[in-house]
């Protein structure tokens, strides 16, 4: 939530200087709200499991969030019961019509397969199109933040040597980005996926701004300049077992995994695991909803969409601009 702060105070410009988002007396006065309205795509098998995850992250907000499910399309989910996706879940058809001022679509297991071949790219193609028009700011995770570079800026996504699974520690490219308001210079997050978007090819893309990365596991978090776009290649919702049940699933179908790296202690995977990631984490989704969503979604939903979201410099403008 906003500071507000008496009309003209010095601290003002230093304040803005670094990002830190204030109203004045006056505009806080006038600031009208409403509930924020989410929407997430859900590409994952363990539908139940994902939904438990982010919603917890979620949740970590004093504003009212109203969330409402979508599947990819109706076939059938191997680990999900479908009386749970009918239940729940809406298909593309029935939201279409709608805006959300956020929208969340996950990661899939589908690191290894080309986008073309993937059966639902034509699709998600669509789904990526219209959520230029009809959401606020989207938050794309892991799968999802490769198909998004690929279809939006024409990156292409490199399958790497083996499978990235691990704890990794992350450095910070761009501090002031509010995205990362509050977080320390390193920082630690989970990864597990088997494709990468290259950093040198993101720093091409002039919209977009790399603002932490890691040694090992290469570009972390991606925004887009205006904070219409969040990219996290990895796992920040990931509860403690996470890593281990994938790693004890991938023993049982014979795959023969590596042991997830710096996750557990002495790389004992007899050993509970240690958590280092959930405080940035659960920061990361707070600050996604306060700076790229509130603050940049309008007050009428119907203008949700518009060129008008983002300043010409990239930083958020004020609710104080978008909602009075």
């Amino acid at each position: 939530m906003p500071i507000i702060i008496p009309p003209d105070l010095p601290a003002s410009s230093v304040l803005e200087r670094e990002n830190i988002f204030f109203l004045q007396t006056q505009a806080a006065v006038e600031q009208d709200i409403r509930t924020l309205n989410f929407l997430l795509l859900n590409l994952m098998p363990k539908k139940i499991e994902t939904e438990i995850h982010l919603l917890r992250m979620l949740a970590n907000t004093p504003l009212q969030v109203d969330i409402e499910l979508m599947r990819i399309d109706a076939r059938p989910s191997r680990n999900t019961p479908i009386e749970h996706m009918d239940a729940f879940y809406k298909d593309f058809e029935d939201v279409r019509h709608k805006k959300y001022d956020g929208m969340i679509i996950t990661g899939a297991p589908l690191g290894s397969v080309e986008f073309e071949d993937v059966r639902f790219w034509p699709k998600m193609q669509g789904i990526l199109d219209w959520t230029v028009t009809n959401v606020t700011s989207t938050l794309f995770l892991c799968w999802a933040v490769q198909a998004a570079m690929h279809h939006f800026y024409g990156l292409r996504k490199y399958l790497l040597p083996a499978k990235l699974s691990g704890v990794y520690t992350h450095h910070l490219d761009a501090p002031l980005n509010p995205i990362v308001r509050g977080f320390d210079d390193t920082f630690e997050a989970p990864h597990s996926r088997f494709g990468e978007i290259r950093l040198p090819d993101i720093a091409t893309v002039e919209d977009l701004e790399i603002v932490a990365s890691s040694e090992v596991a290469g570009a972390y978090i991606v925004a887009r300049r205006d904070g219409r776009q969040l990219f996290v290649t990895g796992h920040s919702e990931y509860e403690p077992d996470c890593l281990k049940d994938e790693y004890l699933r991938d023993l049982e179908a014979g795959i023969e995994p590596a042991v997830p790296e710096n996750y557990f202690p002495g790389d004992d995977p007899s050993q509970p695991p240690i958590v280092t990631w959930k405080s940035h984490g659960a920061l990361l989704f707070s600050n996604w909803i306060n700076y790229f969503v509130y603050q940049l979604s309008p007050f009428d939903v119907a203008e949700i969409g518009s060129a008008t979201l983002g300043s010409a410099d990239g930083q958020p403008i004020s609710s104080a601009g978008a909602r009075s």
